[in-house]
């Protein structure tokens, strides 16, 4: 690998690392302001028991008295006032994540449209900085409206750098491995999962706890003013000089962004080819209502949605209840980061989109199944729990293919519409998971568990509809869509034959175009996957 792509991919892993600090905080201050109101209840009480046997004559004036008084109530005098604040509306912390999904949906829609006009690297680092920034102002101001009103932003940024972060990983990767940047970047965040967990624990107060998740975050912003911008957008906009400069770093960086360049110069021909025959037959706009209107299209656009919004019912249902499977929350969030590593692996299983999907949705909702039996007879809480993160595992890797699928699915002229879409269907599953009420004992309740489990089963069903689009190349048209084998067998020697590169005889000096006509799409070529 070049400097410059060594450069985007450990800063980028590194952001994701620090994204579920502030991701999962709802769950962490729940328990931190739980802990909290406790020992201040405890307290409280020790001191009324306390100040219950002094003579009703006591003379509290005198300094002897009180300073009996303040040792008698421990740290009741000398917890400070956020505590007593935040203990005064807990309430409130349980529209946390209602409100931060939200923000997610709000990020979904602005995203991509905004990275695409103003480019991603200016638009990941802003996001960067006002999601550290948030995070330290419920340890100044905890006030309940305040903390809601930061979620919901840093939600908004939390998509937003999603979005920038996996379209600069993809576009900064040659076509032959554009499958792991999406499998390494959920690699990270499930170690900032991990990461997160011991923070928490260690933090004994509500500011401890903002200040321990926010601080590392803010240390590190620097580190992302050397993250360059994505060379297809920089070739859209006809940037010539900053190109340049990346050309000239290093022979290495040369030698990639010539790959690069070519790479998305292709693509950009393919595009226009397909909006001149778009044209050609009757105007732009007329030409995408009549593609989405075509039954091939609907059918592949209600499958890829429904299972969009079952894969993120499951895996947030999961996420946002794991405290409810009777281990503790901190453990709890420690060992569910620690099942999606795994994913990293994804890539290196060569059986096609469809079959992988089929595989990974049946097995999650067999863990999912198996694990409320458990939970319904008594079953040891380890082994209720290991059973849902198995699930969450492969809902996270049915996931990571239904992205790839869904490119790879609709043709060129409506594929940034219907990925779109996917992603807000995606983004309302993750809404709706928010509002499935917990169970008599504060456990998952049974219809949670059941739509958990049988959402990604019948998703399986609904993928045998699907064609095959593993080793085929991206459909530009209907006719395109109707070639894509129906079955696995069609497909495996393209999958088992070696992959051709680029001649290493390619020119070092490539020409770039004075003027770039096609306009820029929608939204990202790859959505987010978390």
């Amino acid at each position: 690998m070049s400097p410059l792509q060594l450069s985007v991919y450990w800063r980028l892993s590194l952001l994701f690392f620090f994204t579920p600090f502030l991701f999962f905080l709802d769950i962490f201050a729940a328990a931190v302001a739980a802990r909290t109101c406790r020992r201040d209840n405890a307290s409280d009480a020790a001191a009324a028991s306390w100040r219950g046997a002094l003579p009703p004559d006591a003379d509290w004036s005198n300094q002897s008295q009180r300073g009996d008084a303040a040792e008698a109530d421990g740290d009741w005098r000398t917890e400070p006032m956020q505590e007593e604040s935040v203990c005064s509306w807990t309430d409130w912390l349980s529209y946390g994540q209602t409100v931060y999904m939200v923000g997610l949906l709000l990020g979904s829609v602005v995203g991509g449209a905004v990275s695409d006009r103003y480019g991603k690297r200016p638009v990941l680092l802003a996001c960067a900085c006002v999601q550290a920034l948030c995070g330290l102002v419920p340890a100044v101001f905890p006030q309940p409206l305040l903390f809601l009103a930061v979620r919901c932003l840093t939600a908004v940024c939390c998509c937003c750098i999603n979005i920038c972060a996996f379209s600069l990983a993809v576009e900064w990767t040659l076509p032959a491995a554009r499958l792991w940047p999406p499998a390494f970047l959920p690699f990270c965040f499930s170690l900032g999962t991990m990461a997160g967990a011991p923070l928490a624990w260690l933090s004994p107060t509500w500011t401890y706890l903002h200040l321990s998740l926010a601080l590392p975050q803010i240390i590190c912003l620097p580190l992302y003013l050397s993250i360059p911008e994505s060379p297809r957008w920089l070739l859209l906009w006809r940037r010539k000089d900053v190109l340049e400069g990346y050309r000239s770093n290093s022979p290495a960086d040369q030698k990639c962004l010539d790959l690069l360049l070519d790479s998305a110069w292709s693509d950009l021909q393919s595009a226009a080819e397909a909006q001149t025959q778009t044209a050609g037959g009757g105007g732009h706009a007329p030409g995408d209502v009549t593609h989405l209107r075509h039954p091939t299209i609907l059918l592949r656009l209600f499958i890829m949605s429904y299972l969009s919004a079952a894969t993120a019912l499951t895996y947030y249902g999961i996420c946002l209840n794991i405290g409810s499977f009777g281990v503790g929350v901190y453990a709890a969030q420690f060992f569910s980061g620690l099942s999606e590593a795994p994913s990293l692996l994804v890539p290196l299983i060569r059986l096609g989109r469809r079959l992988i999907c089929m595989l990974a949705l049946f097995l999650s909702g067999a863990a999912c199944f198996i694990s409320l039996l458990l939970s319904r007879y008594h079953g040891t809480p380890a082994l209720v729990m290991g059973l849902a993160l198995l699930g969450k595992l492969c809902i996270l890797a049915a996931t990571f293919i239904s992205v790839l699928y869904c490119i790879e699915l609709f043709p060129t002229v409506v594929r940034q519409r219907c990925i779109s879409l996917v992603n807000l269907s995606y983004r309302l599953g993750c809404l709706v998971t928010t509002f499935v009420p917990p169970g008599p004992t504060g456990a998952i309740s049974l219809a949670a568990m059941v739509v958990y489990s049988s959402g990604p089963i019948v998703g399986c069903g609904l993928c045998l509809l699907l064609p095959e689009t593993s080793g085929v190349p991206l459909p530009d048209s209907l006719e395109d869509c109707n070639k894509q084998p129906k079955n696995q067998a069609a497909i495996f020697d393209a999958l088992w034959r070696p992959r051709t590169t680029l001649s290493s005889q390619t020119k070092t000096e490539m020409p770039l175009p004075d003027k770039v006509d096609i306009q820029t799409p929608d939204t990202p070529f790859l959505q987010e996957s978390q």
